[in-house]
């Protein structure tokens, strides 16, 4: 007979972490005694004692604590989904490892979740201790994933959720090297919750995003989860044909109106050159996207790789149907 599925688990990515992975995980382990609960700790590539930590806490926590080690750095939301496959749980809630998540939390998401059997529970935070950029990328990112994966108006995409056991059986089933963990839920959510939580300071140092890994980030939803890039390229051929148009008009009216013996127009004909070149570049960089990451996807590239595996209770040990 296999091992009882767990009522929880919680899935942590862990990236260079190691002086709070630790303290979190302990943390956790405590908010939710009295709750059979498996703790994934997915170790993403750490440059540091990470691994180590996590490793360490796996064995002081047998049965408990399952420890992932990735071959490389793959990303958050990569290292998430593959945490999200070895989680065994009827909820997932999948939380930061740098302390701004608080474990209590997490319980009262995943406690709202059960009671009202959501497929999906966000957080909400009153405030956030985020830098100003930080803060306004995520508004952007916001209204783009209204606009791209029809997000709720004022649903806020946060890392710190709460997935159901059937949630988390459709989502991993993507397999491209370019998750979005929320535009893949959201693909598939019906009830959604949100639950308002306390947002911490990063015991971190420096922040492990940058805008280079947002910008990665906001196009992984854009191209991966949305055709409108594309069209909105359309329309911008479109508006560039019109100009077009219009500036013809205005050089035949100008050139029979006109007494100067010097051809007419040479300035707006530069401008004109130069917005079209513009705007057929950009075209071919969105529809190269496109292509670039087909070409990836079917070259196989990898999601991720799991070098390391330390603990027990995996889905394959776990009575599903208990």
């Amino acid at each position: 007979m296999g091992i009882a599925r767990p009522e929880c688990s919680v899935v942590i990515p862990v990236y260079n972490s190691q002086g709070s992975a630790a303290r979190v995980a302990e943390d956790v382990l405590a908010a939710f005694a009295g709750v059979s609960l498996q703790l994934v700790l997915v170790d993403d590539g750490s440059r540091d004692e990470s691994a180590r930590v996590c490793r360490e806490l796996a064995g002081r926590h047998p049965g408990k604590v399952l420890f992932a080690r990735l071959s490389r750095n793959f990303g958050e939301h990569n290292a998430v989904l593959a945490g999200l496959r070895l989680a065994a749980g009827r909820f997932v809630v999948v939380m930061d490892d740098d302390g701004e998540n608080r474990p209590e939390d997490a319980r009262r998401l995943f406690e709202r979740a059960r009671e009202t059997d959501a497929d999906l529970v966000y957080s909400r935070y009153p405030g956030r201790h985020h830098a100003w950029w930080r803060l306004a990328g995520s508004r952007f990112n916001g209204w783009v994933a209204g606009l791209l994966i029809r997000k709720p108006k004022d649903l806020y995409l946060s890392s710190f959720k709460c997935l159901s056991g059937w949630l988390v059986s459709q989502v991993t089933r993507y397999e491209g090297p370019f998750p979005y963990l929320d535009g893949l839920a959201l693909q598939y959510a019906g009830r959604i919750e949100v639950v308002d939580c306390a947002h911490a300071p990063s015991e971190r140092a420096a922040s492990n995003y940058n805008l280079r890994r947002l910008g990665r980030l906001w196009l992984n939803m854009a191209v991966n989860f949305s055709v409108a890039p594309l069209r909105l390229s359309s329309l911008l051929g479109a508006g560039m044909v019109a100009l077009g148009g219009v500036l013809t008009a205005e050089v035949v009216v100008e050139r029979f109106t006109s007494p100067s013996p010097t051809p007419p127009g040479w300035a707006h004909l530069a401008v004109l050159v130069l917005v079209f070149s513009g705007a057929q570049l950009l075209i071919l960089g969105v529809i190269g996207e496109y292509l670039g990451r087909l070409f990836l996807m079917a070259n196989r590239l990898p999601q991720s790789a799991v070098r390391e595996l330390v603990g027990a209770q995996r889905p394959e040990d776990a009575d599903v149907g208990s």
